[in-house]
């Protein structure tokens, strides 16, 4: 994780700029997370959100809009990044530096959400990442994570990375910034939806389901009983 580390803080202020042109349906992924966190049973009390790898708070700030009463504590290893975060959610948001290979912050969360930081860890990892969330969720909580997943063929895998290239450009993305999108991509660990769905029902979540997908792009949710 070190070399990925230096290189998103490297990257921190460029980061979300060609996001834009990256991701399809950029409105629709994003949109989806605050529209599962709705999902969550009702409680007392504003949410308490927990955003993992959540980067400059992009997320998190689509998510803050639509739940303006929500707190949010902002979890990632780069804390460039987590600048930028804080800058745009201000006091509602709680920062924290740290490693998910290791640990999370501990809860009880309403909302465990995560968009396009997972997919940097091994299977092992991730798994790992899912139990955590679930221990840490209240009963009735939720899970969303809007991530970057592999073809399940070599076929379909090669088919999503050549469409994402070549929309990517068709949206206006520059060569240095491709340059810079493939360098991010080097130290990604994908793994097929079906795999990563079944993980989570094994854990114990229920209403395990895929709410969007496109492409190599999906949404993934599950729920504390």
């Amino acid at each position: 994780m070190a070399k990925a580390t230096t290189v998103f803080d490297q990257q921190a202020a460029t980061y979300s700029g060609p996001r834009e042109k990256l991701i399809p349906q950029l409105s629709r992924f994003y949109g989806m997370v605050p529209e599962a966190v709705g999902l969550a049973s009702p409680t007392d009390g504003p949410p308490r959100i927990l955003d993992l790898g959540a980067g400059t708070g992009l997320l998190a700030a689509a998510v803050a809009e639509a739940y303006p009463e929500a707190t949010f504590t902002l979890f990632d290893f780069s804390p460039r990044m987590l600048e930028q975060a804080r800058a745009a959610l201000g006091e509602r948001a709680e920062v924290v530096v740290g490693d998910m290979y290791e640990s999370i912050p501990e809860g009880p969360w309403d909302a465990v959400i995560s968009a396009l930081a997972i997919h940097h860890m091994t299977d092992e990892g991730k798994r790992h990442v899912y139990e955590s969330a679930f221990a840490q969720l209240r009963p009735g909580g939720v899970f969303v994570n809007a991530e970057h997943v592999l073809g399940e063929t070599p076929a379909l895998q090669d088919h999503y990375a050549e469409w994402h290239r070549r929309q990517a450009f068709e949206k206006g993305l520059t060569e240095a910034e491709w340059v810079d999108t493939v360098e991010r991509m080097s130290h990604d660990h994908l793994t097929p939806l079906s795999t990563q769905l079944g993980w989570l029902r094994e854990i114990g979540f229920t209403d395990v389901d895929c709410l969007l997908k496109d492409h190599g792009f999906a949404v993934l949710f599950g729920r504390r009983p």
